[in-house]
């Protein structure tokens, strides 16, 4: 299948935006590492499924029963995609990433013995702020070029192993698009009896992910992903881990639907995963995850990576050959296929808030700018000192962003294309150039730039009203 088959795949590509000029143009989203645009599959299994939208569980009317059905069948959707066993693992549906990595922190059965968890300076901040407040935090330090330090990670296995309950690890980074060695780390981890949690929502709309048994010493305990990455919106986050775990102790969340008997002085709760589902749960996220997932898996997530290091390796060809354009992380295209196609840079005499503006506002091009909550990282990578970083903080807690220290980000989907990239890399130009019309302020509380003297009717846009 050819780049423009993948974009059929894809519902409101060919959408006009307004530009500042007047005119309109079909949006580039080059920032599919935030969100995704929602596949034609996801649509499609709404339409199916909404006549027979009602409660699930306990429930004994037919569309009950049917929402019933389609909710644990997404859940089983879930675990077959991530090669876990229903024997050893469960799906617990929730918000998103950060809400289930925050559910996991709350109950992992950290003890007095075991209350140290190891993460890396690369996380985003939804794999590092929930576990302060429950352990002990151990830090990986990175290379130069921003990879895991392993030695590193080994080293702190050997000092502090017989303490260490959870190494708590990304996939694949949402700023540089590295790849960890997953199940080389787990192996390790497994070897001084602790677990290990991966933070999948970068990595699971583009790779396969094989969780595998518990008896195998390199396999995942824990995993957590998002819908909105995965073409599927709706909010909705996954949490696929040891059963074991989550049969026993009690939950974040009380309410109904987790309980099997209450008094006014006793509780039995359910077991896994209705136990840490609490209340009525988002039953349409639940089911469009699901055909977002089996949409990815007619493609084939062989394809999906093959297309996307493709783009990559384009991608690194053509900005390479520009002097004022600094990348962070793996420049080089023969290794497109060993990261994904996440690629954070700056524009020479241009701040990163700047770029991102123009690109929207002038050339219908999306991407990110900033720190993409992944704090720590970038001041690694842009080799912040201390001192600058709590000049900055001071800054900041004075309502004043515009220093910001960032970078711009393109991040790549299944049904970008190289001309977007083109497109993309013209725009850059044009901006190191200065050739754009409008004049930008800077807004003081956010940092953002934003054209005098134009605003934008959304209300043209969209409305409730139909």
């Amino acid at each position: 299948m050819t780049p423009q088959n993948y974009r059929s795949l894809f519902s409101g590509l060919d959408v006009p935006v307004p530009l500042l000029n007047g005119k309109q143009q079909v949006y580039i989203n080059l920032d599919n590492a935030a969100s995704t645009p929602p596949l034609k599959a996801v649509g499609e299994a709404i339409d199916r499924f909404i006549p027979y939208y009602s409660s699930v569980h306990r429930g004994t009317g037919f569309k009950s029963q049917l929402s019933t059905h389609a909710y644990e069948s997404a859940r089983r959707k879930v675990l077959e995609f991530l090669g876990a066993r229903d024997d050893e693992h469960t799906c617990i549906f929730g918000k998103n990433t950060t809400e289930m990595i925050n559910r996991l922190a709350k109950r992992f059965p950290f003890t007095p013995e075991r209350d140290m968890v190891i993460v890396s300076l690369m996380e985003h901040h939804s794999n590092d702020l929930p576990w302060r407040g429950v352990a002990k935090v151990l830090r990986v330090g990175l290379l130069s070029d921003g990879r895991l330090n392993e030695d590193h990670f080994d080293s702190l296995l050997e000092q502090y192993g017989s303490r260490v309950a959870l190494v708590a690890i990304s996939g694949a980074s949402n700023v540089t698009g590295y790849l960890n060695p997953i199940h080389r780390l787990a192996e390790k981890a497994h070897r001084v009896g602790a677990q290990i949690m991966v933070d999948a929502a970068q990595l699971a709309p583009h790779r396969a992910i094989a969780m595998g048994v518990l008896d195998d010493p390199a396999h995942l305990d824990y995993v957590v992903l998002s819908a909105h990455k995965m073409y599927a919106p709706f909010g909705t986050g996954a949490l696929v881990g040891r059963k074991d775990t989550f049969s026993r102790g009690e939950p974040d969340h009380r309410g109904g639907g987790q309980v099997e008997f209450v008094t006014e002085d006793e509780v039995e709760w359910t077991g896994a995963p209705e136990r840490d589902e609490a209340g009525s749960p988002n039953t349409i996220g639940a089911v469009v995850l699901a055909a977002a997932m089996s949409q990815l898996e007619r493609v084939g997530m062989d394809e999906v990576a093959r297309h996307e290091a493709e783009l990559t390796a384009y991608a690194l060809e053509k900005l390479n050959a520009i002097p004022w354009v600094r990348l962070f992380g793996d420049r080089d295209p023969a290794r497109a296929s060993e990261r994904l196609g996440v690629l954070p840079m700056q524009i020479e005499g241009v701040p990163h808030f700047l770029v991102a503006a123009v690109l929207g506002y002038e050339f219908g091009i999306g991407v990110r700018s900033g720190c993409f909550c992944a704090h720590p990282y970038l001041l690694h990578l842009l080799e912040v000192s201390p001192a600058d970083a709590e000049r900055v903080r001071k800054r900041i807690l004075k309502g004043d962003r515009r220093e910001m220290p960032g970078m711009i980000r393109a991040s790549f989907g299944l049904y970008n294309t190289p001309e977007e990239i083109d497109a993309f890399v013209e725009a850059l130009a044009a901006i190191r150039r200065g050739d754009y019309e409008g004049v930008y302020y800077q807004d003081v509380a956010t940092g953002e730039y934003r054209p005098e003297n134009y605003s934008i009717r959304f209300e043209d846009y969209f409305t409730f009203e139909s």
